[in-house]
């Protein structure tokens, strides 16, 4: 990070493009309470500090993970809140990894049957035709 960008922080504009979402997404974060208020100018301009970058990133992350809207807000409330609630946010934390993990493995369930089929169509587009279903293959997957 430039000297420049520490000490009088990023635009929204800036943040924006650094992070690949909209400003409108960014003020919607701040609205809903996803980040904490970003720091303002004197004269009431967004200014993205290294705190309020990180804070921006986190939330980039988490959303692009599918963590819903209400548990990120969730944090930062009991974030704000302080020290008094670094269990509450180690739970929350390990809930959504948990959570996380259920839907990876459903995921890697899905790409096992879509790769499957892929195969059975990558064949019946060189031969014309479906191959039959084995057996075992009947018991694992759905036609």
């Amino acid at each position: 990070m430039q000297a420049a960008e520490k000490e009088r922080g990023l635009s929204i504009k800036e943040v924006s493009q650094k992070f690949g979402i909209s400003q409108d997404t960014l003020r919607y974060y701040e609205k809903v309470g996803m980040i904490p208020p970003v720091t303002r100018t004197a004269g009431g301009i967004r200014s993205y500090g290294p705190a309020d970058q990180s804070w921006v990133s986190l939330a980039t992350c988490m959303r692009g993970a599918g963590l819903p809207v209400e548990v990120m807000c969730e944090y930062v409330k009991l974030y704000r809140q302080g020290d008094a609630t670094i269990r509450e946010r180690l739970q929350l934390l390990i809930d959504q990894r948990d959570a996380l993990m259920n839907r990876k493995k459903q995921i890697e369930a899905t790409l096992k049957r879509l790769n499957f089929k892929i195969a059975r169509y990558e064949i019946a587009a060189e031969t014309g035709s479906l191959p039959p279903l084995s057996e075992e293959d009947r018991k694992r997957f759905d036609p």
